[in-house]
């Protein structure tokens, strides 16, 4: 239990971090309002879906380190899920020749990707969809990046393990897996802070508990909710 408060406590430094940086509030839709005139710019797009996490950056040491840790080569196909302005898969695709897929609901955060890659010249190997990521085909991967919750790190497991090729490695950037151990962890000092980044391949045969994540998903929130404390009279 007290390892469990522990972790709990580091998740909730890191989020708490995020959040100052701005990168963990829900987004709300705004209410509706009056149509625009006929003569009004065009509205910035927004997100079809309210997006889980706002996106922050992931330092480029921290890129470099995931793809180093995840051994991606010009054959790899990589999948980043929330790839924000792209750094990721264009950094695999200058670095490596990797073809890579980045899927962002954001479609500010895509074309702003797809714009970055072109400036980059690597538009020929990547392409940036606005997807949901959990409706997302990620079968043909090779790599999977990820800078998720804890939570929605969670609920991706079973879709990784029932939906990658065995051999398939997937990286994350600070958050772990639950029960499913990595097969490596490095700790990666960013300009701000220190960075923890995971390594898991996908073995041959997926023990069932790994993919039933209800009770793990119950337990993280429980650990994330304040105990309630007895009121004096």
């Amino acid at each position: 239990m007290g390892r469990q408060l522990l972790k709990a406590a580091t998740y909730a430094a890191i989020a708490t971090s995020l959040i100052l940086a701005g990168c963990t509030e829900q987004v709300k839709p705004k209410a509706e309002t009056t149509p625009p005139a006929a003569n009004a710019p065009p509205a910035t797009p927004t997100p079809k879906k309210v997006p889980d996490v706002v996106y922050v950056p992931t330092p480029q040491v921290v890129v470099d380190k995931m793809l180093e840790m995840a051994k991606v080569g010009k054959n790899d196909v990589l999948y980043d899920l929330g790839s924000g302005d792209g750094r990721i898969v264009i950094t695999a695709a200058e670095k490596f020749g990797t073809r890579g897929t980045g899927i962002e609901i954001d479609p500010k955060l895509v074309k702003q990707a797809t714009a970055n890659a072109e400036k980059a010249k690597v538009s020929d190997r990547v392409q940036f969809l606005e997807q949901d990521l959990f409706q997302t085909d990620i079968s043909s991967a090779t790599v999977v990046t990820l800078y998720l919750l804890p939570e929605l790190n969670l609920r991706l497991r079973p879709t990784l393990l029932r939906t990658l090729k065995p051999g398939t490695r997937i990286v994350s950037h600070d958050f772990d897996m639950g029960i499913w151990k990595p097969d490596r962890i490095e700790r990666v000092k960013g300009p701000r802070r220190e960075h923890i980044v995971s390594l898991w391949v996908v073995p041959e045969k997926v023990p069932p508990e790994l993919l039933n994540v209800d009770a793990e998903i119950q337990q993280l929130r429980q650990l994330r909710t304040p105990t309630p404390q007895p009121t004096g009279n």
